[in-house]
């Protein structure tokens, strides 16, 4: 069955106040923005967004973020939104900054049915502040929980009407990740081709994570910081 939808709308009819949302994408690389878009226009609110990053001030997540539909964020890197830290340091914002690597490792274990794991990733910092510890080899480890999205949104190169997706090169960073750890996935891509296409062996995203494919145009692909030769 083909799961095409021919209107964004369609795929986020559900989502409501207070939802959590699995967001990929690498700083603005392979990011979501007709999604990103859907939800700002149709203003749900309260919303937790877990993101590597949230964007800039006028694109991407930060287009929830100017609108206050956020209410937490769960993020590893943040240094780009002005936004962001405006509301941080208000009291809008409710943030989690969480390691890369166990940011990754947390929706990979949701995807994968898996409800926590443990790190040496932040163990004696104030990562660990509350969180259980235990002893392995004569090492100490943090337990940390996975996480799993009421909604996944995603970026991809190239889809069949399965849902099966190709991404490109670094927007195969958190992409993969987040399209498994959602309830709901949506993918917006470049192209669709029929079932039979692509080649198995070139899949990243198998299918059955997937529950709407939309196809985009007109992407920005906007570059997030212009760093010309010679410059520092």
């Amino acid at each position: 069955m083909s799961k095409v939808i021919n209107d964004i709308n369609e795929g986020i009819k559900d989502l409501k106040d207070g939802m959590t949302l699995v967001v990929g994408g690498f700083g603005l690389c392979g990011i979501p923005e007709h999604s990103i878009k859907a939800i700002k226009d149709k203003g749900t609110k309260d919303l937790t967004v877990v993101s590597n990053n949230c964007g800039v001030d006028d694109f991407g997540l930060g287009l929830l973020l100017h609108d206050k539909q956020v209410k937490k964020m769960i993020s590893s890197y943040v240094g780009e939104n002005k936004t962001f830290e405006s509301q941080y340091l208000s009291g809008e914002l409710e943030v989690e900054l969480t390691p890369q690597g166990t940011l990754a490792e947390k929706l990979r274990a949701g995807g994968a049915g898996i409800p926590g794991f443990y790190t040496k990733t932040g163990v004696g910092t104030p990562i660990a502040e509350g969180k259980e510890t235990k002893v392995f080899n004569d090492e100490e480890y943090l337990l940390e929980e996975s996480i799993v999205g009421d909604y996944a949104l995603v970026k991809a190169w190239k889809a069949d009407k399965l849902g099966n997706l190709i991404y490109r090169k670094t927007a195969r960073n958190f992409n993969p990740l987040c399209a498994t750890a959602g309830k709901i996935t949506i993918a917006e891509v470049e192209e669709i081709v029929e079932v039979g296409e692509l080649d198995p062996d070139q899949i990243h995203t198998p299918g059955i994570y997937v529950q709407h494919v939309y196809l985009g145009d007109n992407f920005e692909k906007r570059i997030e910081r212009t760093v010309l030769k010679g410059e520092k």
